[in-house]
């Protein structure tokens, strides 16, 4: 497959579904993808990010060399909406190691205070922190203050995202 030529060819989901199963769980042909994800050609980083996102939900492990590059492209400016959303969207179902857990906390706190963020990116943002405060509980106070001041101009998808995680950090609270 023509990988290039494969993500040029349409944005829709069942193009998405044949590249990422292209990939499957071959790191070569991830590293393919990733290097797209990462070039500077507009449209080919946006269609790429859905493929990426996929492809790391299903394989995790795939993103393991390319974690540190994945969160500092998201300081490149100029990009498409789709790249940050599937970014951050990725960073909710991979374990974050040590090393990045300060600088991710930094950028979903940031995106979670800009009135102007998209509410995907919000919401993704949520659970990231959500996650983080397991390992860093000192972190929960701040995630339940911003809720709280959020609540009554945030989307939707944040409100409900931002329910499931004030139940579960009650729980929480209540078990330790």
């Amino acid at each position: 497959m023509d990988l290039k030529e494969a993500i040029r060819a349409e944005h829709s989901k069942n193009n998405c579904r044949k590249i990422t199963d292209w990939i499957g769980d071959q790191q070569s042909r991830f590293d393919q993808l990733f290097a797209i994800f990462l070039g500077t050609d507009y449209c080919d980083t946006q269609r790429a990010s859905w493929p990426l996102s996929e492809a790391v939900i299903a394989h995790p492990s795939l993103i393991r060399k390319h974690l540190k590059a994945l969160v500092l492209n998201l300081d490149r400016p100029a990009q498409h909406e789709a790249v940050k959303r599937n970014t951050v969207r990725i960073l909710q179902f991979i374990k974050i190691p040590l090393s990045l857990q300060g600088l991710v906390m930094d950028k979903c706190f940031r995106y979670l205070t800009n009135p102007a963020e998209k509410p995907a990116v919000k919401a993704s943002c949520l659970t990231i922190i959500h996650h983080l405060s397991q390992k860093h509980p000192e972190i929960s106070n701040e995630l339940l203050a911003i809720i709280h001041q959020q609540w009554d101009n945030e989307s939707k998808a944040f409100r409900s995202r931002a329910s499931a995680i004030l139940k579960a950090l009650s729980a929480e609270n209540l078990n330790r």
